[in-house]
Protein backbone atom coordinates (compact mmCIF):
# COMPACT_ATOMS: atom_id res chain seq x y z
CA UNK A 1 0.00 0.00 0.00
CA UNK A 2 1.22 3.60 -0.29
CA UNK A 3 1.98 6.02 1.71
CA UNK A 4 1.17 9.58 0.80
CA UNK A 5 2.29 12.77 2.93
CA UNK A 6 -0.06 14.35 5.46
CA UNK A 7 -0.20 17.60 3.17
CA UNK A 8 -4.05 18.15 2.55
CA UNK A 9 -2.62 18.99 -1.19
CA UNK A 10 -1.31 15.91 -1.85
CA UNK A 11 -4.58 14.38 -0.94
CA UNK A 12 -6.81 16.49 -2.96
CA UNK A 13 -7.00 14.09 -5.73
CA UNK A 14 -6.89 10.96 -4.23
CA UNK A 15 -9.22 7.96 -3.86
CA UNK A 16 -10.64 6.94 -0.60
CA UNK A 17 -8.71 4.50 1.83
CA UNK A 18 -11.69 1.78 0.75
CA UNK A 19 -11.14 2.43 -3.19
CA UNK A 20 -7.47 2.01 -2.94
CA UNK A 21 -7.17 -1.25 -1.18
CA UNK A 22 -9.89 -2.49 -3.84
CA UNK A 23 -7.48 -1.82 -6.81
CA UNK A 24 -4.64 -2.72 -5.09
CA UNK A 25 -6.22 -5.84 -4.40
CA UNK A 26 -7.58 -6.75 -7.56
CA UNK A 27 -4.17 -5.96 -8.93
CA UNK A 28 -2.74 -8.48 -6.45
CA UNK A 29 -5.64 -11.06 -6.94
CA UNK A 30 -5.05 -11.33 -11.00
CA UNK A 31 -4.53 -14.43 -12.52
CA UNK A 32 -4.12 -16.42 -15.69
CA UNK A 33 -6.77 -18.24 -15.73
CA UNK A 34 -7.39 -21.80 -17.88
CA UNK A 35 -10.13 -23.69 -16.26
CA UNK A 36 -13.61 -21.94 -16.67
CA UNK A 37 -17.39 -23.04 -16.22
CA UNK A 38 -19.87 -23.18 -19.02
CA UNK A 39 -22.65 -20.16 -17.88
CA UNK A 40 -22.44 -17.32 -20.07
CA UNK A 41 -21.41 -13.53 -19.38
CA UNK A 42 -24.29 -11.08 -18.69
CA UNK A 43 -24.30 -8.92 -21.66
CA UNK A 44 -23.98 -5.70 -19.08
CA UNK A 45 -21.05 -7.43 -17.34
CA UNK A 46 -19.74 -7.40 -20.86
CA UNK A 47 -20.09 -4.55 -21.28
CA UNK A 48 -18.61 -2.49 -18.34
CA UNK A 49 -15.41 -4.76 -19.26
CA UNK A 50 -15.12 -3.67 -22.69
CA UNK A 51 -15.46 0.06 -21.70
CA UNK A 52 -12.84 -0.77 -19.10
CA UNK A 53 -10.59 -1.45 -22.02
CA UNK A 54 -11.86 0.72 -24.55
CA UNK A 55 -10.71 3.23 -21.70
CA UNK A 56 -7.30 2.59 -21.54
CA UNK A 57 -4.19 5.28 -22.22
CA UNK A 58 -3.18 5.20 -26.13
CA UNK A 59 -0.44 7.80 -27.10
CA UNK A 60 -2.16 10.36 -29.37
CA UNK A 61 -5.70 8.94 -27.71
CA UNK A 62 -5.23 6.54 -31.28
CA UNK A 63 -7.55 4.10 -29.28
CA UNK A 64 -5.81 1.77 -31.53
CA UNK A 65 -7.46 -1.46 -30.78
CA UNK A 66 -10.63 -3.74 -31.43
CA UNK A 67 -12.11 -6.36 -30.07
CA UNK A 68 -13.40 -9.55 -31.93
CA UNK A 69 -15.99 -11.30 -29.81
CA UNK A 70 -16.11 -15.43 -30.32
CA UNK A 71 -18.73 -17.84 -28.87
CA UNK A 72 -18.79 -19.93 -32.42
CA UNK A 73 -17.65 -23.54 -31.59
CA UNK A 74 -16.63 -24.35 -34.91
CA UNK A 75 -14.02 -21.37 -35.02
CA UNK A 76 -12.97 -22.04 -31.15
CA UNK A 77 -12.08 -25.37 -32.05
CA UNK A 78 -9.84 -23.93 -35.19
CA UNK A 79 -8.00 -21.85 -33.05
CA UNK A 80 -7.81 -24.82 -30.75
CA UNK A 81 -6.55 -26.76 -33.33
CA UNK A 82 -4.06 -24.37 -34.25
CA UNK A 83 -2.90 -23.93 -30.25
CA UNK A 84 -2.60 -28.02 -30.07
CA UNK A 85 -0.11 -27.69 -32.89
CA UNK A 86 2.16 -25.08 -31.66
CA UNK A 87 2.35 -26.05 -28.27
CA UNK A 88 3.45 -29.50 -28.93
CA UNK A 89 6.05 -27.63 -31.11
CA UNK A 90 6.93 -25.33 -28.37
CA UNK A 91 7.47 -28.47 -25.68
CA UNK A 92 10.42 -29.56 -28.28
CA UNK A 93 12.27 -26.55 -26.72
CA UNK A 94 12.63 -27.90 -23.29
CA UNK A 95 14.01 -31.44 -22.31
CA UNK A 96 13.82 -34.04 -19.72
CA UNK A 97 12.12 -32.94 -16.83
CA UNK A 98 11.34 -29.59 -17.98
CA UNK A 99 9.59 -30.88 -20.73
CA UNK A 100 7.26 -33.12 -18.64
CA UNK A 101 6.43 -30.34 -16.64
CA UNK A 102 5.84 -28.66 -19.76
CA UNK A 103 3.45 -31.01 -20.53
CA UNK A 104 1.65 -31.74 -17.02
CA UNK A 105 0.82 -27.60 -17.61
CA UNK A 106 -2.64 -26.62 -18.52
CA UNK A 107 -1.94 -23.91 -21.37
CA UNK A 108 -5.83 -22.65 -22.70
CA UNK A 109 -8.98 -23.20 -22.31
CA UNK A 110 -10.55 -22.12 -25.50
CA UNK A 111 -13.06 -24.95 -26.03
CA UNK A 112 -13.95 -24.50 -21.80
CA UNK A 113 -14.56 -20.73 -21.88
CA UNK A 114 -18.13 -19.58 -22.70
CA UNK A 115 -16.14 -16.65 -24.84
CA UNK A 116 -12.96 -16.05 -27.06
CA UNK A 117 -12.07 -12.78 -27.59
CA UNK A 118 -9.39 -11.42 -29.52
CA UNK A 119 -7.61 -8.11 -28.55
CA UNK A 120 -6.19 -6.44 -32.16
CA UNK A 121 -4.28 -3.05 -33.50
CA UNK A 122 -5.07 -1.17 -36.17
CA UNK A 123 -1.83 0.39 -36.98
CA UNK A 124 -3.55 2.69 -39.47
CA UNK A 125 -6.15 4.39 -37.30
CA UNK A 126 -4.99 7.97 -37.02
CA UNK A 127 -3.65 8.23 -40.15
CA UNK A 128 0.27 8.40 -40.60
CA UNK A 129 1.04 11.09 -38.29
CA UNK A 130 -0.26 10.42 -35.09
CA UNK A 131 0.72 12.72 -32.20
CA UNK A 132 3.51 10.82 -30.25
CA UNK A 133 4.41 8.24 -32.17
CA UNK A 134 6.48 9.87 -34.97
CA UNK A 135 9.90 8.29 -33.11
CA UNK A 136 8.49 4.99 -31.91
CA UNK A 137 6.30 3.71 -33.90
CA UNK A 138 5.53 0.54 -31.70
CA UNK A 139 3.43 2.99 -29.29
CA UNK A 140 0.05 1.28 -31.00
CA UNK A 141 0.51 -1.92 -30.31
CA UNK A 142 1.53 -1.16 -26.84
CA UNK A 143 -1.32 1.01 -26.30
CA UNK A 144 -3.41 -1.99 -27.37
CA UNK A 145 -1.50 -3.86 -24.56
CA UNK A 146 -2.91 -1.35 -21.78
CA UNK A 147 -6.63 -1.87 -23.27
CA UNK A 148 -5.29 -5.73 -22.48
CA UNK A 149 -5.00 -4.94 -18.59
CA UNK A 150 -7.32 -2.56 -18.50
CA UNK A 151 -9.67 -5.23 -19.73
CA UNK A 152 -7.77 -8.29 -17.51
CA UNK A 153 -8.35 -5.82 -14.21
CA UNK A 154 -12.05 -5.09 -14.98
CA UNK A 155 -12.72 -8.69 -15.09
CA UNK A 156 -11.10 -10.29 -12.08
CA UNK A 157 -13.28 -7.30 -10.68
CA UNK A 158 -16.37 -8.89 -12.17
CA UNK A 159 -15.34 -12.29 -10.34
CA UNK A 160 -14.46 -13.59 -14.21
CA UNK A 161 -11.17 -15.19 -15.31
CA UNK A 162 -9.03 -14.89 -17.88
CA UNK A 163 -6.37 -16.72 -19.59
CA UNK A 164 -4.57 -15.24 -22.53
CA UNK A 165 -3.51 -17.74 -24.90
CA UNK A 166 -0.09 -16.75 -26.18
CA UNK A 167 1.19 -20.05 -28.20
CA UNK A 168 -0.66 -19.13 -31.52
CA UNK A 169 0.65 -18.54 -35.05
CA UNK A 170 -0.54 -15.18 -35.58
CA UNK A 171 -0.80 -15.70 -39.34
CA UNK A 172 -3.14 -18.46 -38.87
CA UNK A 173 -5.09 -16.80 -36.54
CA UNK A 174 -5.68 -13.68 -38.52
CA UNK A 175 -6.78 -16.29 -41.36
CA UNK A 176 -9.37 -18.12 -38.87
CA UNK A 177 -10.71 -14.39 -37.93
CA UNK A 178 -10.63 -13.35 -41.57
CA UNK A 179 -8.44 -9.94 -39.70
CA UNK A 180 -7.40 -7.67 -42.68
CA UNK A 181 -3.92 -7.31 -43.73
CA UNK A 182 -2.55 -4.87 -41.98
CA UNK A 183 -4.54 -6.22 -38.72
CA UNK A 184 -2.14 -7.35 -35.57
CA UNK A 185 -3.35 -9.62 -33.33
CA UNK A 186 -2.20 -8.89 -30.31
CA UNK A 187 -3.65 -10.77 -27.52
CA UNK A 188 -6.60 -14.25 -27.84
CA UNK A 189 -8.15 -13.99 -24.65
CA UNK A 190 -10.25 -16.80 -23.10
CA UNK A 191 -12.97 -15.57 -20.57
CA UNK A 192 -15.31 -16.92 -18.47
CA UNK A 193 -16.54 -17.56 -14.93
CA UNK A 194 -14.79 -20.18 -12.61
CA UNK A 195 -14.58 -22.23 -8.89
CA UNK A 196 -11.63 -19.84 -7.87
CA UNK A 197 -8.93 -18.22 -8.33
CA UNK A 198 -5.62 -19.17 -6.75
CA UNK A 199 -3.61 -17.29 -4.40
CA UNK A 200 -0.82 -17.45 -6.04
CA UNK A 201 0.45 -17.65 -9.88
CA UNK A 202 -0.03 -21.49 -11.68
CA UNK A 203 3.31 -21.22 -13.16
CA UNK A 204 5.06 -19.97 -9.70
CA UNK A 205 3.03 -23.14 -7.25
CA UNK A 206 4.17 -25.74 -9.95
CA UNK A 207 7.24 -24.19 -9.63
CA UNK A 208 8.20 -22.98 -13.09
CA UNK A 209 9.26 -19.37 -12.23
CA UNK A 210 9.43 -17.37 -9.44
CA UNK A 211 8.10 -13.58 -8.64
CA UNK A 212 11.51 -11.71 -9.05
CA UNK A 213 12.51 -9.48 -6.05
CA UNK A 214 11.20 -5.90 -6.55
CA UNK A 215 14.84 -4.88 -5.02
CA UNK A 216 16.39 -6.58 -7.43
CA UNK A 217 14.63 -4.49 -10.73
CA UNK A 218 14.88 -1.33 -9.45
CA UNK A 219 17.92 1.04 -10.63
CA UNK A 220 18.15 5.28 -9.61
CA UNK A 221 19.01 8.22 -12.60
CA UNK A 222 20.32 5.25 -14.56
CA UNK A 223 20.61 1.45 -15.79
CA UNK A 224 22.55 -0.41 -13.14
CA UNK A 225 22.57 2.10 -9.96
CA UNK A 226 21.18 0.59 -7.40
CA UNK A 227 21.79 3.22 -5.22
CA UNK A 228 22.14 6.65 -5.72
CA UNK A 229 23.26 9.25 -3.27
CA UNK A 230 19.90 11.74 -4.38
CA UNK A 231 18.02 8.75 -2.85
CA UNK A 232 17.30 7.36 0.11
CA UNK A 233 16.77 3.53 -0.55
CA UNK A 234 13.24 3.07 -1.16
CA UNK A 235 11.67 -0.14 0.88
CA UNK A 236 11.26 -2.73 -1.69
CA UNK A 237 10.88 -5.43 0.35
CA UNK A 238 8.30 -8.07 -0.87
CA UNK A 239 6.22 -7.29 2.05
CA UNK A 240 5.79 -4.04 1.24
Amino acid sequence: MSKTSEDPSSLAHAFSPESKAAIYEVISRRRDIRRFRSEPIPEETLVAILQAAHHAPSVGFMQPWNFVLIKEESIKRQVAALFERENALAATVYQNERQQLYHSLKLAGILEAPLNLCVTCDPTRGGPHVLGRQTIRETDVYSTAAAVENLWLAARAEGIGVGWVSILNNKDLKSILQLPPHIIPVAYLCLGYVDAFGDEPELQKVGWAQRLPLANLVYYEQWGQQSHPNWTSLPLSEDV
